[in-house]
């Protein structure tokens, strides 16, 4: 073993078996930067992954809408499925109506769906808490949990829905009642404002309630595992699509909401890096206490015949061991709190009274975590670098000490 390593283990271990006090703080404050700074960052990525599975699941990867109605989206349908990008395709229309359930009135979402192909799309079916999506025909509608609680209406109960041409037909001195509808059943997507703001019924329906004829508003698209939705959105709208078509990526559709993501995740990274520094300033000062108190002994090191650069290899050597340590836990002690993330959330609730609640934040139920190595790697270099950077300062000064004066220190 070079003496210059043995040197710093002894400085670590001055007792042979524990750290040294100022030791063992360096490594706890790395450890908690590194621990918080890992689990912003898997949390961060856990809700990005979140909403775009969501989005995905619940809109499609592309939607190609048109300012008029489609009415040769049969043929546009026979053209995008010739592409192998194209998993499948699917019309839809959608809109606002008044649904009212006794005298509860809400104005929810409505979208018609085609259930014999929109499956492959968007899969309602996965979605469905009550009732049978087998029995989803044009007398029934399936409706969010959060729109029947608001409602209080239940699988059977019957919904009366009134549309803004049906309300434009009445100004025009028509007799029109409301239309009514059985519920057949309630879906759960886990997105609160979807969950809270919609109703599904079939697309022939849709097409009687807005007078669409055999026409559709838009058709959604699922897309081959690894495509890239905004490229091949471009790439529709530039080479494929006939003019007044335009197709937008759930990206594309969502960039301002995952931009402030982005940015969160950002700030709250810097803060929790600026701890980090903050860490490995008492690194720097552990280190600079122990080259004050060892003087005369580096003093006699050097005046044995040890070359400066091996006393400076030392105390840097120092920063790397404290890095890498208070990085191993810190990691360590991030996974074993995001595995065991729903009780230590429940003990908080249970303790402070409050529930840890993201739904008007973040458009989930529980909180998601999701691992990139990427981040691991980043957060683990950034770490041993900051630390051993911090012994550099302590090294140079061991290192330009003059023997002389040194060993004359008291």
């Amino acid at each position: 073993m070079p003496w210059f390593l043995y040197h710093a283990l002894k400085q670590l271990f001055p007792s042979g078996r524990g750290f040294s006090f100022f030791s063992l703080m360096s490594i706890i404050g790395v450890m908690l930067g590194v621990c918080v700074l890992i689990i912003v960052q898997s949390v961060m990525n856990g809700f990005g992954e979140n909403i775009r599975a969501r989005i995905v699941e619940t809109h499609g990867d592309i939607r190609i809408r048109s300012s008029d109605v489609i009415d040769d989206w049969e043929e546009q349908i026979q053209l995008l499925e010739q592409y192998a990008e194209v998993l499948a395709v699917a019309p839809f229309a959608e809109g606002v109506i008044m649904l009212q359930h006794g005298a509860r009135p809400q104005i929810p979402m409505v979208r018609g769906i085609d259930p014999m192909v929109d499956e492959a799309v968007m899969p309602v079916r996965k979605f469905i808490t009550l009732g049978d999506f087998e029995q989803f025909d044009d007398h029934g509608v399936f409706l969010g949990e959060g729109l029947a609680y608001a409602l209080q209406a239940q699988p059977g109960s019957t919904v009366e829905v009134t549309t803004p041409l049906m309300m434009q037909r009445i100004k025009e001195d028509e007799i029109l009642l409301p239309r009514q509808f059985t519920v057949l059943g309630l879906f759960r997507t886990g997105s609160p404002s979807v969950d809270g703001n919609t109703m599904i019924c079939t697309l022939r329906v849709m097409q009687e309630l807005y007078g669409l004829g055999q026409g559709v508003h838009g058709l959604v698209l699922k897309l081959r595992p690894g495509v890239d939705a905004f490229a091949f959105a471009e790439h529709l709208e530039a080479n494929v699509l006939r003019a007044g078509l335009q197709p937008i990526s759930w990206l594309e559709a969502n960039q301002d909401f995952l931009f402030v993501i982005r940015q969160e995740k950002l700030v709250i990274s810097f803060i929790i890096i600026f701890i980090i520094l903050v860490a490995s300033f008492s690194i720097a000062i552990a280190l600079m206490m122990a080259v004050m108190r060892k003087t005369r002994e580096i003093g006699l090191l050097i005046a044995m015949g040890a070359l400066p650069r091996q006393v400076a290899y030392s105390f840097c050597l120092q920063g790397l061991i404290i890095g890498f340590l208070g990085t191993f836990l810190g990691i360590g002690l991030a996974l074993m709190a995001l595995h065991f993330r729903a009780s230590i959330m429940s003990f908080y609730a249970q303790i402070t009274g409050n529930e840890l609640n993201f739904l008007g934040i973040y458009d989930v139920y529980a909180l998601p975590v999701h691992y990139l190595l990427s981040d691991f790697i980043m957060v683990t270099c950034f770490a041993v670098f900051i630390s051993t950077l911090a012994g550099l300062v302590p090294a140079l000064r061991a290192a330009l000490l003059n023997p002389a004066d040194a060993l004359r220190s008291e």
